[in-house]
């Protein structure tokens, strides 16, 4: 089929072509690395867990990812867009337990390696969806090197990494006190707790004088079931009520032990009583107090925060559930006298942010990495200017968090994940190597065993940038691409992973893993709420997608990326954006019907001023777009698009085009019809970074199906354009708007064909008579006369322009006190609306209650009918004048 002959369907249906289009992409080698250029770009992906689905926050990131990389392809760069997934160790885990719990199966009764066996299974059979999910939203990632944190390939580098660590000594074992997870029974680190406020007690308790029980001091706290753990009570050294106590021993309630009174000055006099108790192996203050004091650390919980079965825990409460102890421990306080009262207590609760179970502070052995000397390189990166982030207010995040950073917890009590590659032996030594070791490093005994614990999921999403592309071994990849050239993520993770890829990043490679980190805002619903699915406002970007196109949602989404502003996503925005996708495919198609046998031509330098013009226009939007998305300003150059292409191109050149393609003059048709083909062929190539579907299925319509694919091609400006033509095509669109104002005011019929006369210099006269044909058709004309610049037509709207003044005779037309009687009527009813919220403003009550985004609403609306009343009055003055 002939170029000419094809053309897009009449409707535009973005499910008619996305999936044709999309499996095009992949079966071609289109996202691999290629290029004119020997430069090269790019970017990792923030590998999504492999039990995630897509989510709106994917959808947003993703799309500007995708952007960054397919503008950079069109550069002739040799772009890599590194995929993959993360094996996410506990929420993977929690996905594969609660299948078996169905089965009435716990993974502790199936044994380590049937379970492994079994999670591969699942990640096989259901793993991977979001890949899928993001492939339908048309990511151009190199799929062929997809990977997984889970591959041989990437658990050698995680193996490297941690032996390389632990030689260095700077991962090191230690008993500590950790939050702990009693669902999942795992360690999890600060950054995985949510911290709450909740409705709670502070039960006030008396704890009696081993040598006076008839006195005693009262201690308040939150968790009347770990005083089985205390192992002082402290008061501050200064608080004169209490000096006589210091060094004395107490009675432990419900127990048959004496604890001492010691004098810290953590404690805070002027709260509650002035007196706490101390329970160094279950609260991370008390654990400190400890150190200071030589106090025992007390254990009183298993692992599921059962209280243990140990002489340390009486008889009757050995076994016990922590909030069922703390039941019959109230109750046995109350029975014993020693309850003074309980208070209602609002306080902060950590939960874990993957079970949402209330966290244990809990002392176990753990493996830790010395994470300072780490920190100190990465923290100067940033400083120095080798890494930059956008928006720059990031940084701030990032040093304080950095300057404070505490050594990072990496085991994790968990079976699937990274393996902990040290291995114990009988005489006491831990052997850690980068192979499987069967006998150990001292002694030489075979009967050693594998550490049970595997890795933070973060630590092997760390070695992301250059794992993937095979460090530790030296390869092209790696000249090639690393360091990468920007992260694109949510703030978020700054601390779980930017950092943390920062660090290892130059410890391993000695070079950034980026050079920028763009940090894009949160996707909201419409009234600015978090998405979640308990409130019910969650918007699925894949039925969106079905809906009203990828592309339109891309477009949304890049639209409303503005720098450091949340993005509050209405689905009003999404269908008003189909729209723009339905424009694009309505004049598409209006310049495929009219093309002849022409082709595009950037070579052509145009002869008719609209021509030059709209091309000049198109270079203009060109050097927009290339800029915006230089600084990460995905908002101005989807902006920028949207305005030449409704704008520009479909509005003013596509009408003006008429004159020449339904004309007498065959070369001007001829050219126009060149023009028209560039200037689509330009703005395809523009838009296609974010709405790659719709322009590659116009793309190939308009080369045919046998030229490359648009993602393939590069953009380059039309040079030789003439400023003087584009400066006469300016002025006629400014003649056209001031008549076309001018009839919309006098309420002149759209189709009626009026007489303009124009006052000008001859300069100006003679530089725009070429142009009548073209203005008398815009701006529908019945003739057009020119008088001398000093002329005046009286009985005429009038419009004054630079160089000129336009005199419309419109008496006879318009009916003038019909109009006038009209006006009045819409300013009276405007007047009646303006009354309204002013007297809203004027009432304090409701500028001080009301919410402050409702006054300003308000407040806008106001500003609105102001300014149509003022159109109106100044269109009543013209029809005076008449």
């Amino acid at each position: 089929m002939s170029i000419e002959q094809k053309e897009p369907a009449k409707v535009y249906d973005p499910s008619a072509f996305e999936g044709t289009i999309s499996e095009q992409w992949l079966n071609s080698d289109a996202f691999k690395p290629a290029g004119v250029s020997e430069e090269a770009y790019s970017i990792v992906i923030p590998p999504p867990n492999v039990t995630g689905n897509l989510h709106m926050g994917h959808a947003f990131t993703f799309t500007l990812q995708d952007t960054l990389i397919r503008w950079q392809r069109m550069k002739g760069k040799k772009t890599l867009w590194q995929p993959g997934t993360d094996h996410a160790g506990i929420a993977t885990q929690m996905v594969v337990e609660r299948l078996l719990d169905k089965e009435g199966v716990h993974r502790r009764d199936m044994g380590r390696e049937p379970f492994l066996e079994r999670v591969w299974q699942w990640k096989e059979e259901s793993g991977g969806n979001i890949v899928r999910q993001l492939k339908r939203l048309g990511a151009s990632c190199d799929w062929s090197r997809e990977r997984f944190t889970l591959d041989e390939g990437l658990s050698d580098a995680v193996r490297e990494v941690f032996v390389r660590l632990y030689e260095e000594g700077l991962i090191y074992r230690g008993k500590r006190l950790v939050n702990w997870d009693p669902v999942l029974e795992t360690a999890v680190s600060d950054l995985e707790v949510v911290h709450e406020e909740e409705n709670g007690h502070f039960w006030h308790m008396r704890y009696p004088l081993a040598d006076h029980p008839d006195e005693a001091v009262i201690v308040a706290t939150t968790r009347p079931e770990t005083l089985l753990g205390d192992a002082a009570v402290a008061v501050h050294p200064d608080d004169v009520r209490y000096q006589h106590l210091i060094g004395k021993k107490l009675l432990l309630p419900l127990t048959d032990r004496t604890i001492p009174v010691i004098a810290d000055a953590y404690v805070d006099p002027e709260f509650g009583t002035g007196c706490v108790k101390i329970t160094p192996a279950h609260d991370f203050n008390d654990y400190e107090v400890g150190k200071r004091h030589d106090l025992p650390l007390i254990n009183i919980l298993t692992p599921r925060a059962h209280l243990i079965d140990d002489a340390i825990v009486p008889e009757k409460y050995r076994g016990m559930e922590r909030y069922e102890a703390r039941e019959h421990m109230v109750k046995d306080l109350e029975a014993e006298g020693l309850l003074v009262k309980v208070d209602e207590h609002v306080h902060q609760v950590g939960r874990g942010d993957r079970s949402h179970a209330v966290l244990e502070p809990y002392l176990t052995d753990q493996w830790y990495v010395d994470i300072k000397p780490l920190a100190e390189p990465a923290i100067k990166a940033v400083q120095d200017g080798d890494i930059r982030f956008v928006p720059q207010h990031w940084e701030k995040t990032y040093f304080e968090w950095m300057n404070n950073i505490q050594d990072w917890c990496i085991s994790r009590q968990l079976w699937w994940g990274h393996r902990i590659p040290a291995w114990y032996c009988d005489c006491g030594h831990i052997t850690v190597a980068r192979e499987d070791v069967t006998c150990c490093g001292k002694c030489g005994s075979r009967d050693v065993r594998q550490d049970e614990d595997v890795l933070d999921t973060w630590f092997s999403s760390g070695l992301w940038p250059f794992s993937t592309l095979g460090w530790p071994e030296k390869t092209p990849e790696m000249d090639a691409f690393y360091p990468t050239n920007v992260l694109v993520t949510g703030f978020d993770i700054i601390f779980f992973w930017v950092a943390r890829m920062i660090m290892m990043g130059i410890k391993f490679t000695g070079q950034v893993p980026f050079h920028d980190v763009y940090i894009h805002a949160l996707v909201r619903d419409a009234k600015g709420q978090k998405m979640s699915k308990s409130k019910g406002n969650v918007i699925d970007p894949l039925v969106i997608a079905d809906q009203y196109g990828s592309d339109a949602l891309r477009f949304t989404l890049a639209h409303m990326a503005t720098p450091g502003r949340d993005i509050k996503l209405d689905e009003t925005r999404i269908e008003s954006n189909r729209n723009f996708m339905n424009k694009v495919w309505n004049a598409s198609r209006f310049v495929f019907m009219n093309r002849g046998d022409a082709k595009p031509d950037a070579t052509l330098i145009p002869t008719q001023d609209v021509n030059q013009w709209v091309l000049a226009e198109l270079n203009a939007c060109a050097k927009a777009v290339d800029d915006a998305l230089t600084t990460y300003h995905f908002n101005d150059a989807a902006d920028a698009l949207y305005h030449f292409i409704w704008g520009t191109y479909c509005d003013w050149y596509v009408e003006a085009a008429k004159v020449a393609l339904y004309g007498d003059d065959g070369a001007a048709k001829q050219e126009t019809q060149v023009v028209m083909l560039t200037a689509l062929d330009g703005w395809l190539r523009l838009l296609h970074p974010i709405c790659p579907f719709i322009t590659e299925s116009l793309w190939q319509t308009l080369h045919g199906d046998e030229a490359r694919l648009v993602s393939e091609s590069t953009y380059a400006p039309v040079e030789g354009l003439d400023d003087a033509a584009v400066t006469r095509m300016q002025q006629v669109m400014a003649m056209v708007s001031a008549i076309r104002s001018i009839r919309g005011e006098m309420n002149v019929a759209p189709g009626k064909r009026i007489d303009a006369k124009i006052a000008a210099s001859d300069v100006v006269r003679d530089s725009l008579q070429s142009q009548e044909g073209l203005l008398k058709n815009l701006a529908k004309l019945g003739s057009l006369d020119w008088m001398e610049s000093d002329a005046v037509l009286d009985g005429s709207a009038v419009a004054p322009l630079e160089g000129m003044t336009i005199y419309l005779p419109l008496a006879g037309l318009v009916d003038v006190e019909e109009e006038l009687a009209r006006l009045d009527k819409a300013m009276a009813k405007l007047d009646k609306d303006m009354e309204k919220l002013t007297s809203k403003l004027n009432n304090p009550k409701f500028v001080d209650s009301a919410p402050l985004d409702v006054v300003a609403k308000v407040r806008d609306a106001l500003a609105l009918e102001q300014q149509k009343r003022a159109e109106l009055v100044a269109s009543a003055e013209k029809l005076k004048a008449l």
